[in-house]
């Protein structure tokens, strides 16, 4: 094959790759924005029962959205890294942004795995002060992954 038919394909996977992790990128951090910053404060106004019950059934749309897009995020990354030299080939916002990126998941798998399981047991026993704790808790990771996601979005745009 010449070689500029391979330069020109691999330029197309590594937009293709670039455009699945941003769209990765769109759906968590943006999801995380609109839940924190919209969705949370409107249901104040409902009583525990209603608020936690219809947050922990959004959160669970929500989190196997999250959870794809991770996985999405995580794999383009290393794609798109593989494409370009690997990790040491890349500058220091790439590599910031995979580090930043990969304890998001982190935080991620953390909030799953404890709290919004612990928010999912409660809601469904109608045990609202404990559900409104561990609500308390996803709201705090939840807050430190949008703040992480937002600083990784920086390290992307200066990585141009």
């Amino acid at each position: 094959m010449p070689r500029a038919t391979i330069f020109a394909m691999t330029i197309s996977l590594l937009q293709f790759a670039r455009w699945l992790h941003i769209l990765g990128v769109v759906i968590w951090v943006g999801g995380m924005f609109f839940a924190h910053m919209a969705l949370r404060p409107s249901v104040q106004v409902l009583a525990p029962p209603e608020r936690l019950t219809l947050l922990a059934a959004t959160l669970t749309r929500f989190i196997a959205w999250a959870g794809a897009s991770a996985a999405v995020i995580v794999a383009t990354g290393v794609w798109m890294m593989a494409m370009l030299g690997g990790f040491d080939a890349v500058n220091r916002w790439v590599a910031s942004m995979a580090v930043a990126g990969l304890v998001m998941v982190l935080v991620y798998v953390w909030l799953v795995a404890v709290p919004f399981r612990l928010l999912r047991s409660a809601v469904a026993a109608s045990d609202w002060p404990r559900a409104g704790a561990a609500m308390q808790r996803v709201r705090h990771l939840v807050a430190v992954n949008l703040g992480i996601g937002i600083v990784v979005i920086a390290f992307g745009v200066f990585a141009r």
